[in-house]
């Protein structure tokens, strides 16, 4: 019999201290993951574009061709909607012309009534509002994606004409430097981000012929981690803090260091690391890439425990608690069975998941590469090839579970738990589990004594797929054996309540290096996620 004993990896990490201020150069090659995604481009896709805004504006001044609604009551009763003619004025009959070129939105009543009480001394009264504003034209121009001259209300936004251009172009384009001109001159300096960041919307009343510049980008610095906005950001002035960045990104409470990386001269690239309390002394240059990180030292560890007990769920242990500890504080029930008691790890689940997808890309080179010695071969080998690239496809979802195996020489006392640590206490349920290339995979009652062989015969027996040289058994705690059955074997494993009989399918292949390396992957599958991956 051969017997394989598979114990998972676990890799050790080694976490060296920085003291702040070192900077630490390597090469401009090596690989640096920025943030591209400028911050406020997703603010333009057409939304703006075609929505007119009819927004109170007190200080809009009325311009020719404005509709004024205007409504008297008491001693003379009217009702019009007036519109100021070429020459600034609207016509109140039996009061005459009222100029209102010019007016203040928030005057109109006032200089309406003002000419009304010329006429009605007493027991007249004046309503009068803003019903339709006069189209105005203005230039979009600048660092946006269609400049032109775009058509809309005097009360609409900057953001509204900015979208009809198409957006603020993400590569050259200023969301901090907008000026509107007038005749030529600033008049007002906009900058985005006080809508982005704090829904500040300043009303202005466009006129025909003015024009809005959009400047180029100064500087910028990207920002990633633990951050609400991982995007690239603008600067206003030359330079700008870590704390600025920190508060523009929305640091997250969890974050307590930065990264930050500077390209400099010589094509290198500097790193440096800072404390939370060091931010508002850090400037940053342009093109800074900065990374947010969360560096607690934690006192406790958080596990789970999943299964048949009648305890937490989960539990906080201090830092440096063994598998022993946990066990000794748990309330278990007749149904627990303690001694198959199953260990998980998130970083060997990484581990394992990191051995298989590095075994597929292996796989996925050599099935591409063989060559064929024959049109024939050709044809069968795309065929092979096709099958084995839907297999890699496939098993690149997997899922490791991360299983610890629990040796029954170990000692749990030796077992340091680690933060995410899952552990399971299976139930006593007299079950032994058959999955893979049998007649019918199942679960069938466990018997003392009964043989791998006679479960086998439960499930229907092998199929014709079936690798009968190499049928795994996996314990609840995670160990593997593996099992001949074919014509010679002899020394049949034990089978205990609450294993997996795992009958692994051949793998076919033109080569036996391509044969060997689909076995090898299946094994790794089946042992670590206790799954039949077919091919």
């Amino acid at each position: 019999m051969k017997k394989l004993i598979l114990l998972p990896l676990l890799a050790l990490f080694c976490f060296a201290a920085i003291d702040t201020g070192a900077i630490t150069t390597i090469d401009n090659n090596d690989s640096v993951n920025p943030s591209n995604d400028i911050f406020g481009s997703h603010l333009f896709s057409g939304s703006f574009a075609n929505v007119k805004q009819h927004a109170y504006n007190p200080d809009y001044r009325l311009n020719i061709g404005d509709v004024v609604l205007l409504k008297m009551w008491g001693a003379f009763e009217y009702e019009q909607a007036l519109s100021i003619d070429s020459q600034g004025n609207i016509f109140v009959p039996k009061v005459g012309v009222v100029k209102l070129l010019g007016v203040r939105n928030a005057d109109i009543v006032s200089v309406i009534t003002k000419e009304v009480k010329k006429i009605y001394k007493d027991n007249v009264f004046i309503y009068a509002d803003m019903d339709v504003y006069q189209s105005v034209s203005v230039f979009v121009t600048g660092n946006v994606n269609k400049p032109g001259l775009y058509e809309g209300l005097s009360s609409d936004s900057l953001v509204q004409y900015l979208d009809k251009a198409k957006g603020i172009n993400s590569k050259y384009g200023s969301f901090r430097k907008i000026t509107i001109l007038r005749n030529n001159q600033p008049i007002k300096k906009i900058d985005l981000y006080d809508f982005l960041l704090n829904g500040k919307v300043d009303f202005f009343a466009f006129r025909s012929g003015d024009v809005i510049l959009v400047d180029s980008i100064g500087s910028y610095v990207s920002a990633q981690g633990e951050v609400l906005r991982p995007f690239r950001f603008e600067a206003t002035e030359p330079f700008m803090t870590l704390r600025d960045l920190a508060d523009l990104s929305g640091i997250k409470p969890t974050a307590t260091n930065a990264v930050v990386k500077s390209y400099r001269t010589y094509n290198r690239l500097n790193i440096n690391f800072y404390h939370l309390n060091e931010f508002k002394s850090v400037l940053l240059l342009p093109g800074d890439e900065v990374e947010f990180l969360p560096e607690h030292s934690a006192d406790e560890i958080r596990v789970s425990v999943e299964g048949e007990h009648n305890g937490m769920r989960t539990i906080v242990l201090k830092k440096g608690s063994t598998l022993q500890d946990l066990k000794d504080g748990l309330k278990l029930n007749a149904q627990s069975n303690i001694n198959a008691m199953q260990l998980f790890r998130i970083s060997v689940a990484k581990t394992q998941k990191n051995l298989i997808d590095a075994q597929l890309k292996e796989l996925e080179t050599l099935a591409l590469t063989t060559p064929s010695v024959s049109p024939e071969e050709a044809s069968t080998r795309a065929q092979e090839t096709k099958a084995i690239l839907e297999f890699i496809e496939r098993a690149k979802k997997v899922q490791p579970k991360g299983q610890i195996t629990i040796n029954e020489k170990t000692a749990l006392k030796s077992i340091v738990l680690e933060e995410g640590d899952v552990i399971n206490i299976p139930t006593l349920g007299n079950i032994v589990i058959v999955q893979g290339e049998v007649g019918v995979p199942g679960a069938f009652t466990y018997i003392k004594g009964q043989n791998i062989d006679e479960y086998i015969k439960l499930a229907g027996g092998l199929s014709s797929r079936a690798n009968k040289n190499n049928i795994l058994v996996i314990k609840a705690s995670g160990k593997a054996q593996s099992y001949d059955a074919s014509f010679l074997s002899f020394g049949k494993p034990n089978i205990d309540d609450g294993d997996s009989i795992l009958v692994l399918p051949k793998a076919e292949g033109k080569t036996l290096q391509l044969t060997n390396l689909v076995t090898r992957i299946l094994y790794q599958i089946a042992v670590a996620t206790k799954v039949i991956l077919d091919i």
